[in-house]
């Protein structure tokens, strides 16, 4: 399927980021507006259509780049049996880190687990790197530049994202390097900062809400498999059917309801997951995910964000997190990785949806035992 601007970028206000103004809003991506999990996924797999031509027989590791492409990350390596990681800005017991940096992100702190990137220098034959949207490309520079610098000519490297906004000399820059390049539909952000500064930013702001609706039980699921570590795609895939028979278990809803399914931050691909599970079986589905992202949102009907809701983070007390754009519907399914899960954080974002008038909420965390 091929892609135009206007199915793929909608320009958003940064809120309080003087490096970059505007913040490109992909309406399928399943982050921060709600979509269909069958939108989202069909553009992940025209994507992963384009590495398997260019790298048929090729050893892959994807990188999935916290926190908006994991999803993207997640499906490509299933689409192409690859192995897998996401980078991250959570912290793991017991592990060094490659340590990097974006430089127009709120959170500028990205790391990648060390010892397994060593382990699969040598195995691969390419690492791709899987981003939304890449602009000057710098970040992705900078990761090869100290990978070739510990591991020298152990793999090639690519880079495959949803949107290229890469000038002329970036693009020759990873020409130069050897570092191949992928992508749904080329973007020039010329006029970007222009269109977000004209928007009023007039949209509803929703405080942190008082926690006054009662905490739905946290149901707890197995087998789970944390993409921060490395894994498969075919592994991760499984680890998640796993996952929706278990909420299958639980949550009964009929043909034709409405079900939101939503996901916690870096912890994107399953609830995408679970609801297109949940779609095939006759429902009307939307997926999307909190975010540590402060968008500005605006009254205008062609802005893609109009209310945005305070959160707390599920991963660490005292960190706000958003989401954007609730509704009611049927049945709200949680679904988190959370290992030691921030009560003020669950308890924020039920009400938020019980302010918008969901009532049916059911919460699942993923872990291990």
């Amino acid at each position: 399927m091929a892609y135009l601007e206007r199915d793929l970028v909608k320009i958003a206000k940064r809120e309080n980021n003087k490096k970059r103004t505007y913040l490109i809003v992909n309406p399928l991506q399943g982050k921060h507006v709600p979509v269909s999990p069958k939108q989202a996924f069909a553009m992940f797999d025209a994507l992963a259509a384009k590495l398997k031509n260019a790298y048929e027989g090729e050893k892959l590791l994807l990188v999935g780049f916290a926190e908006t492409a994991t999803a993207i990350g997640a499906r490509l390596a299933i689409c192409l049996r690859a192995h897998y990681i996401q980078t991250t800005r959570e912290s793991l017991l017991d592990v060094e880190y490659l340590y990097f940096t974006e430089s127009h992100s709120h959170a500028t702190e990205q790391k990648l687990v060390r010892e397994d990137i060593e382990q699969m220098m040598g195995s691969v034959d390419r690492i791709v790197f899987v981003e939304d949207e890449v602009t000057t490309g710098n970040t992705i520079f900078g990761i090869v530049k100290i990978l070739e610098q510990r591991y020298p000519k152990k793999a090639k490297y690519s880079i495959a994202s949803l949107l290229n906004g890469m000038d002329c000399e970036a693009e020759k820059i990873c020409k130069d390097m050897g570092i191949g390049i992928h992508f749904l539909l080329k973007t020039s952000h010329k006029s970007y900062s222009e269109i977000a500064e004209a928007y009023r930013g007039d949209g509803r702001y929703v405080p942190l809400l008082p926690p006054e609706a009662a905490l739905p039980e946290v149901h707890v699921a197995s087998g789970y498999i944390n993409a921060r570590r490395c894994t498969t795609g075919g592994a991760y895939e499984s680890a998640c059917r796993r996952l929706w028979e278990r909420i299958r278990q639980s949550v009964h809803v009929r043909p034709g309801q409405s079900v939101l399914v939503i996901g916690t931050e870096e912890f994107m691909y399953p609830a995408l997951y679970v609801g297109q599970c949940f779609l095939e079986g006759g429902c009307i589905v939307k997926c999307h995910s909190t975010t540590r992202s402060p968008i500005a949102v605006s009254s205008e009907q062609e802005y893609p964000l109009h209310v945005r809701y305070e959160l707390e983070s599920f991963y660490e007390a005292g960190r706000r997190t958003f989401i954007y754009d609730l509704s009611a519907y049927d049945s709200v399914i949680i679904v988190t990785d959370a290992a030691e899960l921030n009560q003020r954080g669950l308890q924020s974002l039920v009400q938020a949806l019980c302010v918008c008038g969901n009532e049916n909420i059911y919460v699942w965390g993923w872990r291990g035992e």
